[in-house]
């Protein structure tokens, strides 16, 4: 019994991002975006698009076309 709570913790340890890479919420925010119908833009959002979020922890915006 006590070898499934040393499993257990062992998996939540391999499991748990590395602090600073944010590779899963980064790609959480992406899907997000893509859901709420935009894209995801490096610098700016095009002049006909207006700024609906981020898409990364750097800084990328989630854009889409303005209604």
């Amino acid at each position: 019994m006590r070898i499934y709570y040393l499993v257990f913790a062992l998996l939540l340890l391999f499991l748990m991002p590395v602090p600073g890479n944010g590779v899963v919420i980064n790609a959480l925010q992406r899907y997000f975006c893509r859901i709420r119908g935009g894209r995801c833009a490096v610098l700016n959002c095009l002049p006909r698009e207006e700024h609906i979020g981020r898409c990364s922890v750097a800084g990328r915006k989630c854009c889409r076309r303005k209604k």
